[in-house]
């Protein structure tokens, strides 16, 4: 295991520690601590974050995290695991994606020590946790109302972070490249990758993308040789691009598709209709995919996103053992 020091604290081969992070008081003056769960083996191996939370009303990913971790459910043989299931506690705190000044954490890299509060916890990300890591897994979910099928994504140029999202082995492979200011491309820029697990909506707990979670982290992390244990292969269908079809008319959605679904050109996705019955607009897809993604919100706007669509390359693929 290579030397590892986190907050000023050294970490030793085959150690299990809990660190708190200071970052901030409330304005009570509560201190607000970052912890940080480290489980190392004394065989050297990768270092592998798995984190949750950066979005602070996605709770399907802490709890993702906070499972695997109370469970003691992937105890390294080889390498060291380090656990963040909650690194938006402000967010947290007031059921909100973003810290009290609007901020999104995951638009706020490489941060600043002086900086607001997003771009401090982002400071401490970058110059703490990115530099001991080898790889990541990100826990998000869907926005309010939005739902995601349990999806992995990652820049498809970067061929290491393709290769693992393939082993992860969720239901899609989504190409998603790099955004300014990511968690994720911070991280790239430091030759780490970090894949992006998004699966159910914020303010929702959704058993089988918590599994699914799970499980793919366990075929990772076996692939990666470090955990003992059965995580059989599965195929994972590269999706190449995606766009929302949005609502050209106000009023009361309902779908006709579920996530995950296969559609065709020209299939009826959906209707929007008046609350009285006398309008009804159908919700074509532009192309043949899969649905990735799915508004669950019954009333709609002109211009919200209704049915995110995937388009895959040719066939399945899968991990190459």
């Amino acid at each position: 295991m290579k030397e590892m020091v986190i907050n000023g604290i050294r970490i030793r081969p085959g150690q299990t520690l809990n660190i708190e992070i200071a970052i901030a008081r409330l304005p009570t003056h509560t201190l607000i601590d970052l912890p940080v769960f480290i489980r190392s083996s004394s065989n050297p191996g990768p270092t592998v974050l798995i984190s949750g939370g950066v979005h602070g009303d996605e709770i399907n990913g802490i709890v993702t995290v906070k499972r695997m971790l109370e469970e003691e459910i992937f105890e390294p043989t080889r390498g060291t695991l380090i656990f963040i299931p909650l690194v938006n506690v402000y967010g947290f705190l007031s059921n909100s994606r973003t810290f009290p000044d609007g901020r999104d954490l995951n638009r706020s890299f490489p941060g600043s020590s002086k900086g607001s509060l997003a771009s401090q916890i982002a400071y401490i990300l970058t110059h703490e946790i990115i530099p001991q890591i080898d790889f990541g897994i990100d826990f998000h979910t869907g926005g309010r109302m939005l739902s995601n099928f349990p999806q992995v994504r990652v820049d498809f140029k970067d061929k290491k972070g393709l290769e693992l999202a393939q082993v992860f082995g969720a239901n899609f492979t989504v190409n998603s490249p790099h955004i300014d200011r990511s968690f994720r491309k911070e991280a790239f820029k430091h030759n780490k990758h970090i894949l992006v697990f998004e699966g159910g909506e914020s303010m929702r707990l959704d058993e089988q993308v918590i599994q699914e979670g799970i499980m793919g982290t366990g075929r990772l992390l076996k692939y990666l040789d470090m955990i003992e244990g059965s995580f059989p292969p599965v195929r994972s269908l590269k999706i190449q691009d995606s766009s929302w079809v949005r609502a050209r008319i106000s009023g009361i959605f309902n779908a006709s598709v579920s996530a995950g679904d296969e559609v065709k050109k020209g299939q009826v996705l959906a209707k929007i209709s008046d609350p009285y019955g006398q309008v009804k607009v159908p919700v074509k897809s532009p192309s043949a995919g899969h649905v990735i993604g799915i508004n669950n919100q019954p009333v709609v706007n002109a211009g919200d996103a209704l049915v995110h669509v995937g388009r895959s390359q040719t066939g399945a693929s899968g991990p190459d053992y």
